[in-house]
């Protein structure tokens, strides 16, 4: 069975959100810094530390 990757982070991320109930301020935050770092001189960096 394939799952897309977009698919199973919705998921992931609704299930993250309903059982553990984090603050709405740090789902912001945490989703906001990854689109920032994506998208910064420090992506190739972070590319090359997890691979």
């Amino acid at each position: 069975m394939q799952v897309p990757l977009w698919f199973a982070l919705l998921v992931v991320g609704y299930l993250g959100v309903k059982l553990i109930r984090p603050p709405a301020w740090l789902v912001a935050v945490l989703l906001l810094g990854g689109f920032l770092l994506a998208d910064s001189v420090l992506a190739p960096a972070i590319n090359g530390l997890i691979k």
